[in-house]
Formats: structure tokens, C-alpha cells, sequence
């Protein structure tokens, strides 16, 4: 795992969510003007144990906040201190754009980059594809085994698929066919030998990430750089 590590604060906070409050943490470069980006995490399945404490989760964070961008996770409605109770992938919509909301607030006409793991890549992207204010997208462990993946047959967003060869919830098969049939630019990452939780394999998780948004983005790779 990198051991770059970029100068944060960090703030527990609450979002207004459409089905009660929605418990988050907000990590955000220390003396930092206006960030190139800011992206949102979203978590895998609450029923089995996931929230935004997972380690997908937080080594997604950690690589985007070593680049020095600001970086929101949250818990979904039922987990951890969150309102509400769990509802399928329906009303998690609405806890999504409800963090899109807190981002687009504050870091005001910053480009927003939302990513998703599991459970969180299924709901999340479906909004971050029909938000206008989500520029890019990153699905992590993209569960096609389960979930219906159609609506990014409309999404022409840049995005990056990270999987694991050996992904017990999703096919890399179905996952190839899957980012070949998609318009727009898609770039699909199989992590050799890794299971559905990259177990053992987050540091290749991690350059994955890492090597996308710097190519996309050179003034990130500058500023991490400079501040390593």
C-alpha cells in the first residue's frame, strides 16, 4: 500500500438524509484552496456487516485523500449511527445524492468524483450516472451476479472498474462484457488471484485508483507529488 499520506483534518458530522440522519466522516487536505476534485465513497451490503469502515471502503478513501482530495464516506440508512432501515437499493438513492448534495455544498463548482463498493458500487453509480454534478465514476467489486447493471448503458462518464479475478459476486466474465458494452470511456483493472474483498491485494486496489485519476488528472499527480 502507498505510504504516501497527505495532511488531512477530519469531521464527524451528520447529513440530512431523506430517511432520518446519515452518520459520516469528511476528511479534508489541511490549507488546501480549491480542491481539483472531491469524491464520495459509498459502502458495501449493510445486512452482511458493511459499512463505511470496510476496507475496501477505507483504502479507496485513503488512496484518493493521499492525492490530496477531499474525500466523504457515510453509512446508509440502518448502519451504524445512520437513520432509517435498510431498503433494497431503493431509498439508498436518495442517502447517495443526499452526500452529493453535502459535497456539492461545500466544495461549491468542484468536480465530483463518486466510487462504490459491492452493494455501494450498484446504488451508487446509478445516481452518480444521472447526476449532473458526479463527473466521473469508480465501481469496485461490481456485484453483476446479483444486480442489475443496466442503466450504465446510458452513462457516457468516464469511469474505472477495479475487480478481482477470482470475485465471488461478480463474474469477471460478465464483468468484461459488462465495461465492453458501455459507451463513453471505461478502463476495467482485474486484480490477479483476488477475491470479492481484495483480500491481501488492496495495494493493487489502491495503484489502480491511484494511476487513473492521476492520468486523468495531471494537476492531481503534481500536487500529490509535491507533497510527498
Amino acid at each position: 500500500m502507498t505510504n504516501s499520506k497527505a495532511a488531512h483534518e477530519s469531521r464527524n458530522l451528520f447529513l440530512e438524509g431523506p430517511a432520518g440522519r446519515l452518520e459520516a466522516i469528511l476528511w479534508k487536505p489541511v490549507g488546501q484552496g480549491r480542491p481539483p476534485l472531491a469524491a464520495l465513497v459509498c459502502h458495501p451490503h449493510p445486512l452482511f456487516g458493511g459499512t463505511m469502515h470496510n476496507k475496501v471502503v477505507y483504502q479507496a478513501a485513503k488512496t484518493l485523500d493521499s492525492l490530496g482530495l477531499p474525500v466523504l464516506r457515510f453509512n446508509f440508512r440502518g448502519a451504524g449511527l445512520s437513520g432509517g432501515a435498510h431498503d433494497r437499493g431503493r431509498g439508498e438513492q436518495g442517502d447517495v445524492k443526499a452526500a452529493v448534495d453535502f459535497l456539492a455544498e461545500e466544495f461549491p463548482g468542484v468536480r465530483l468524483l463518486l466510487a462504490g463498493f459491492s452493494f455501494g458500487c450498484w446504488v451508487g453509480l446509478r445516481v452518480g450516472c444521472a447526476d449532473q454534478r458526479v463527473n466521473e465514476l469508480i465501481g469496485m467489486g461490481t456485484p453483476v451476479n446479483s444486480s442489475d447493471f443496466s442503466y450504465l448503458q446510458n452513462c457516457e462518464k468516464p469511469k474505472l472498474f477495479v475487480h478481482g479475478a477470482n470475485d465471488e459476486h461478480g463474474e469477471i466474465g460478465k464483468v468484461e462484457a459488462l465495461v465492453e458494452s458501455l459507451p463513453g470511456e471505461n478502463r476495467l483493472v482485474v486484480v490477479g488471484e483476488a477475491d470479492h474483498f481484495f483480500v491481501g491485494k488492496l495495494d493493487q486496489a489502491d495503484a489502480a485508483i491511484r494511476n487513473w485519476v492521476t492520468t486523468r488528472h495531471p494537476e492531481v499527480a503534481a500536487s500529490a507529488q509535491a507533497a510527498e
